[in-house]
């Protein structure tokens, strides 16, 4: 069970007393706990960005996405994260909290802003500018946000949460928002374990900027130190020189579970020398974005529940599919009691299970 916090505003006189304000904290210390930045997001309606009139406002952040799957199935998540004394922080903080995620190790700067990105959604019409009908683009405007300035004092604060977490996860996104944030992730792989690090690689080269020559190093140290690695096939290509799963299991065998999202088809599980491929569910996508970190929220869900690798991947998925089938960021997950009946489903029902039809319950084994 997770433990709702509400943030109560502070008055006007405090409002800058210290750039490390931390809402109150919970009497018992969540089961996991997320690390990186969150972003407001302003979703703008389909179409070429310059004819959307009006935006749509969510929340969004590989991290903070990751942290409200883990709440939905009934594990206790915590984010640890720095947000800006602003609308869009105070924003961000009021809804991972509405959704059952502790953000008692949020931070808040009164200096710097908080991370925004503006989605822009294809209508496929064929305009001048336009982007097919299931693609979306993002837009950063988080240079000199407050999370950037993330640093290993940042975990010194926090050790007691971090110390009696089972797991600690964060993405190949946090170690690129500056030089004090990579040490922040090298030191969250280097600290004494009480519980597993998981890593999603997460490569996005525009956040690396000016640092993307250091990016293929980081990133690959990043991979070799953690328990449970997430690595997008088309990505691992891109920075590895290769997407097969067997050879990235070969290059990387450190990691005790590597998960290889093999774009859109299915997914290839390794657990210690356990290696088993699933499929993804058939459906219509409405967008991509935030898929991956849902698949990595319901494996990780699934995974502190105790279940085995294939019940693992078919969580993820279930997770993903969610969000394929959404416009938000954040994934609505379908009730826990159906993704249970339907990841316990026969493998040959299971490869042709079509999404969101599935949840109709007459599907069963």
């Amino acid at each position: 069970m997770f433990l709702l916090v509400i943030v109560h505003p502070e008055g006007s006189d405090r409002k800058h007393e210290r750039a490390n304000k931390v809402t109150q904290a919970t009497t018992t210390q969540p089961r996991a706990v997320t690390v990186g930045e969150g972003l407001a997001v302003l979703i703008a309606n389909a179409g070429p960005l310059e004819q959307s009139a009006q935006f749509e406002r969510g929340a969004g952040g590989a991290e903070a996405n990751v942290a409200v799957v883990l709440a939905q199935l009934e594990v206790s998540a915590a984010w640890l994260s720095r947000v800006g004394d602003d609308g869009f922080g105070r924003y961000l903080v009021g809804e991972l909290s509405a959704k059952g995620v502790d953000v008692a190790a949020v931070a808040v700067d009164p200096t710097r802003p908080t991370g925004l990105y503006v989605k822009e959604r294809g209508a496929g019409s064929g305009a001048a500018n336009d982007l097919a009908a299931d693609a979306s683009r993002m837009h950063y405007y988080r240079t000199g946000s407050a999370a950037s300035a993330l640093s290993t004092a940042d975990l010194a604060d926090r050790a007691v949460l971090l110390d009696s977490a089972d797991l600690i996860h964060f993405t190949g996104i946090t170690p690129a928002l500056s030089a004090s944030a990579r040490e922040l992730t090298r030191a969250l792989l280097t600290r004494p374990r009480h519980g597993l690090v998981s890593f999603d690689l997460n490569y996005r080269p525009a956040v690396w900027g000016s640092r993307i020559s250091e990016a293929a190093d980081e990133l690959d140290a990043h991979v070799r130190g953690a328990d449970v690695v997430f690595l997008g096939a088309d990505e691992a290509e891109e920075i590895f020189g290769t997407g097969d799963p067997a050879a990235l299991r070969a290059l990387f065998p450190e990691p005790a579970q590597l998960i290889v999202k093999n774009d859109k088809h299915s997914v290839t599980g390794f657990d210690g020398s356990c290696a088993i491929e699933v499929p993804a569910l058939t459906l219509a996508i409405t967008e991509r974005i935030g898929a991956g970190d849902a698949f990595a929220g319901g494996y990780l869900g699934a995974l502190l529940h105790g279940a085995d690798l294939r019940t693992r991947l078919r969580y993820g998925h279930l997770c993903a599919a969610a969000a394929l089938t959404a416009t938000g960021d954040s994934a609505k997950l379908p009730s826990a009691q159906d993704i249970r009946r339907l990841a316990m489903l026969p493998d040959e029902i299971w490869a042709t299970l079509p999404y969101p039809a599935a949840l109709d319950e007459t599907i069963s084994a």
